[in-house]
């Protein structure tokens, strides 16, 4: 008895080509990004320390808050796994809580830059003309401040703060973006889909945020990844100076800065040595992630 072949579809593939197309690009994409070895490892670091972070309660049995004179300046030992600081708080327990810190400004800093930026470079690429060159002037006014003189700056006028250094940083941090934006924006207005939806009537905000923007994410990804580094580093130096996040709240700058003692850097040097790796290892994190990205989107080597 013969079987008759299936005349069923087959229900991994879609009818719609377009889908098929966009599932192919991104797994593609996946690919390139997991053949970057750099960029694994740094996105294993990465979920680590989140990890850590969020879970500091269940790893360390410390406060990071707690302090004992008594056991100051301790070695790395089976209770304090990376020593005390000089008031004998638990150096591990606060380079968690720390991380806490960073990551969050790292993070929300970084969101409020990069929707700063991409609307006006979004709004400058599209229209052009006066109001273009109007954006780029802005731009190029705050580019042409030094930035640590400007952070300083506000951090001394505003009194330092989580919230504050939050909304500084995203005040502050956008410029690069919006020029980004506006690049990619001057080179899609003018594709075929664009006109098209002019050509029918389509509102610019419609065609700016749902038709343009979305063949843009490429290089603003990449750009936010990067640029969570370079918050990190900054808001560690802020606090390294005394201007950042205030003790008791850990810092890893702060907690460099706490150690800024010859005596402490001679006789105890593995105390600023692990809040100092850990601006190493997330920052190195954060950079290998946005250059495996960069690759993975890359436009040229999608196809292939």
């Amino acid at each position: 008895m013969q079987t008759q072949p299936s005349t069923q579809p087959n229900s991994n593939l879609s009818l719609d080509p377009k889908k098929n197309k966009q599932d192919t690009l991104l797994k593609i994409t996946v690919r390139k990004f997991f053949n970057n070895k750099l960029a694994v490892v740094g996105a294993i670091i990465l979920m680590i320390i989140m990890g850590l972070a969020l879970f500091a309660p269940l790893v360390t049995q410390f406060p990071y808050q707690q302090q004992n004179l008594l056991n100051r300046l301790q070695a790395p030992n089976a209770e304090h796994w990376l020593g005390t600081d000089r008031y004998g708080r638990d150096v591990f327990a606060r380079i968690l809580y720390g991380a806490r810190v960073s990551l969050m400004v790292g993070f929300a800093s970084v969101a409020g830059a990069i929707t700063i930026g991409t609307v006006i470079g979004a709004v400058a690429g599209y229209f052009g003309g006066k109001i273009d060159a109007f954006l780029m002037r802005v731009v190029d006014v705050v580019i042409s401040i030094p930035n640590i003189f400007l952070l300083i700056t506000l951090v001394t006028i505003f009194e330092p703060g989580l919230d504050k250094l939050i909304i500084i940083f995203a005040l502050t941090g956008w410029t690069g973006t919006a020029r980004l934006v506006r690049g990619e924006f001057l080179s899609l207005r003018t594709r075929e889909f664009v006109l098209a939806a002019k050509t029918i009537g389509t509102r610019s905000y419609v065609i700016i945020f749902s038709h343009i923007l979305p063949n843009a994410l490429g290089p603003i990804i990449v750009a936010a990844t990067l640029s969570v580094g370079g918050v990190i580093l900054a808001e560690s130096t802020l606090s390294y100076l005394g201007l950042g996040i205030q003790p008791p709240t850990p810092s890893w700058g702060n907690m460099l800065q706490d150690a800024q003692n010859f005596t402490i850097m001679l006789k105890h040097p593995w105390y600023p040595l692990f809040p100092g790796l850990m601006i190493l290892f997330t920052v190195l994190a954060f950079n290998f992630i946005g250059d495996g990205l960069r690759d993975a989107l890359d436009p040229k080597t999608l196809e292939k």
